[in-house]
C-alpha cells in the first residue's frame, strides 16, 4: 500500500485532495499534515510514495519543502500554486522533478498532472532498483579481484588460475563468488 503526504493548510483543500485521490485508487493511505513542520516531521517517520503540497503553507510557501522532498526520497511530488506564480515556481523546482499544477486546479487537469507523476516516480524507483544492483554487482567485480589478487600473490597462480580457482570453489561449495572471495581475503589478508 502507498503512503501518500498531503501538506495543505487549508482544511477544504485537504479535503478535496483525499477525495480526488480516494476516487482514483483504492488502496492508498493518506496522511495529512497542516504546515511545513507537520509534513518535515512525518516525512522523517514514514516513507511517502507520493506528496502534495498545496501553497502557500501557513509557515512556508512550500517550494523549498518540496526541494527537501525531493532530494530525500523518490516520491513523486506534486505542488498546487497559484496561477500568477505557478510559472515561476515551476522554474525553481522543475530540475528536481516537481510538477507544479496551478490554481484553481481543474480536475481534468490535475488528475492527468497526477498520473504523470506516479508514471515518472515508477520509472525513477525502478532505476534507483537497478543501480543497487549495479552497485552491489561492482561491488562483488572489486572483491573478487582482490581475492584474485592475494591468490596470485600468495599462491603463485596466474590470473586465469586464480579466476579458475574461485569459480570452482563456488561451484564445489554451492556458494556464491563473493563469498569463495571474501573467504580468501579473510585468510590471507587478517
Amino acid at each position: 500500500m502507498e503512503q501518500i503526504l498531503i501538506v495543505s493548510s487549508s482544511p477544504k483543500a485537504a479535503a478535496f485532495l483525499q477525495d480526488f485521490i480516494r476516487a482514483g485508487a483504492l488502496s492508498e493511505q493518506i496522511t495529512v499534515a497542516a504546515n511545513g513542520g507537520e509534513a518535515r516531521r512525518l516525512f522523517s517517520q514514514h516513507e511517502y510514495g507520493m506528496i502534495v503540497i498545496n501553497s502557500p503553507l501557513k509557515d512556508e510557501f512550500g517550494h523549498e519543502l518540496a526541494i527537501g522532498f525531493a532530494e530525500g526520497s523518490t516520491a513523486g511530488i506534486l505542488m498546487l500554486v497559484k496561477s500568477e506564480l505557478a510559472e515561476e515556481v515551476a522554474v525553481r523546482v522543475e530540475d528536481f522533478g516537481i510538477v507544479v499544477v496551478s490554481k484553481p486546479v481543474n480536475r481534468l487537469y490535475l488528475h492527468q498532472a497526477w498520473k504523470l507523476v506516479q508514471a515518472s516516480r515508477r520509472r525513477m524507483s525502478g532505476l534507483q532498483n537497478e543501480n543497487v544492483k549495479l552497485r552491489q554487482k561492482m561491488e562483488e567485480i572489486r572483491v573478487v579481484d582482490r581475492a584474485k589478487c592475494v591468490l596470485i600473490q600468495y599462491l603463485n597462480l596466474t590470473e586465469p588460475e586464480a579466476h579458475r580457482y574461485i569459480e570452482k570453489q563456488a561451484m564445489d561449495l554451492r556458494k556464491t563468488r563473493l563469498e569463495i572471495a571474501q573467504g580468501i581475503l579473510k585468510t590471507y589478508e587478517y
